[in-house]
């Protein structure tokens, strides 16, 4: 019988699973990610992963710490905002998003 522990989920693997769980009409920041998986200084390296991660990820969920959209997001702003809006995530003339109204915490993590 082995003590050694299982291998942990990929960092990458661990955002995915966080972000695909973020409602519809709901927000988190790439801060609150990195910070839900132990690595609270970690919040580029989860743009990183939602930059180059799996298209099937509502990547367009995940904003900065003032609810900004990502200028890298592909069309830009103002396609993050497009598609925040189409789910009723209302987005500001400043690219921005009331966090204290859209930002969502998963249930399981206070």
């Amino acid at each position: 019988m082995s003590t050694q522990p299982m291998p942990e989920q990929s960092f990458r693997s661990q955002v995915e699973a966080i972000v695909a769980r973020i409602p519809r009409g709901r927000v988190m920041t790439y801060g609150q990610v990195a910070t839900l998986l132990g690595h609270p200084r970690r919040a580029r390296a989860v743009g990183f992963v939602a930059h180059y991660g799996d298209a099937s990820i509502p990547w367009h969920r995940v904003v900065n710490r003032h609810g900004r959209v990502a200028p890298g997001y592909p069309g830009g702003m103002p396609a993050h905002r497009a598609e925040l809006a189409a789910e009723a995530v209302e987005i500001g003339d400043d690219f921005t998003c009331d966090l204290g109204r859209y930002q969502w915490w998963p249930p399981d993590s206070r």
